[in-house]
């Protein structure tokens, strides 16, 4: 029987080894991840270091080890409006998809959820306790985390208008807790939280019988269902200018089907790229410079991408 050759040892794996030296059995460490399945886009190449803390004290952990080593990391919720290329990310990768960051509990009439509580979960435990105004939430694809960093909104409604206070940790493994009015906010962004790491909120509504909660979920998944194509996509690709929709104007640039490789501009929503024929980051980002060569040479609109993109070539 032929024994197995053994890893080469490789600075990524040394790092591994040190940093799952410091954590717990509880939390999952792995290398070379593969991130296309954990995104709603479905391309990517891999993690070098993909951790899963188990609770906010591994998080802290993980935090202060890449500090100390100067190790770069991305956190990653569930992987909506952002398109990883296809080397994959370096570093390493935080996904807060243990139970400890993904609960929802009702506590003095207000919601309190994880950063890793998913919207739609939100948007439901919402109706079943009768409080109003989150309806909005279905129809964003994506974990809270990721809604509170990007502010991210769906019909006119907006993440941090829902917001009472939130908590989040600093690079050093701190955690603060802040009241909204303290965190300013802009169109698709949280700006401290670009430096922070969300771990959850407490998110306000207003007592609402369930038949209007239940008219009004229903109005935000048929729109959403009518108006965005159910092939995988990272969401919209660009942020609206200040003259038109984004949407609109790749529509009368007549770019709507517009093809490379597997990836393609949805016929249905002009802001939306879908991937339907095995495509590969390559190919969307093709697509997304076909794009915006197009609206600055025939429109004079530079159109700034609201997907994050990143990792390597």
């Amino acid at each position: 029987m032929t024994a197995l050759a053994p890893e080469p040892i490789t600075p990524a794996a040394d790092l591994a080894a040190a940093l799952g030296a410091l954590l717990s059995p509880a939390t999952v460490l792995r290398r070379e991840e593969p991130l296309a399945k954990r995104t709603t886009l479905r391309v990517g190449g891999p993690a070098e270091i993909f951790v899963e803390p188990a609770d906010e004290s591994e998080l802290a952990k993980v935090l202060r080890f890449c500090r100390d080593r100067d190790v770069p990391f991305f956190v990653l919720g569930r992987g909506s409006n952002l398109l990883i290329r296809d080397g994959g990310i370096r570093g390493v990768v935080i996904h807060l998809g243990a139970p400890a960051f993904s609960h929802i509990e009702l506590k003095a009439g207000k919601l309190r959820c994880g950063a890793g509580a998913k919207l739609k979960d939100i948007a439901l435990t919402a109706k079943r306790l009768g409080l109003g105004g989150l309806e909005f939430l279905e129809g964003i694809p994506g974990n809270l985390g990721g809604a509170l960093r990007m502010n991210a909104g769906a019909m006119n409604g907006w993440t941090f208008d829902a917001v009472e206070s939130l908590r989040f940790m600093d690079y050093t493994g701190q955690v603060h807790q802040r009241a909204a009015s303290e965190v300013p906010t802009t169109y698709r962004s949280c700006p401290l939280l670009k430096t922070a790491i969300a771990l959850g909120a407490t998110l306000h509504g207003s007592a609402t019988p369930p038949d209007q909660i239940e008219a009004r979920l229903v109005e935000c998944r048929n729109k959403r269902w009518t108006s965005q194509p159910k092939e995988p996509s990272a969401g919209c690709m660009f942020k609206n200018p200040p003259t038109i929709p984004a949407g609109k104007l790749v529509e009368e640039l007549g770019l709507k089907g517009t093809r490379v490789g597997g990836a393609a501009v949805s016929t249905l929503h002009g802001n939306f790229i879908v991937n339907d024929q095995g495509a590969t980051a390559r190919d969307v980002l093709a697509l997304l410079d076909i794009v915006r060569r197009t609206a600055r040479a025939q429109r004079g609109i530079e159109l700034e991408t609201e997907v994050e993109i990143i990792g390597e070539d």
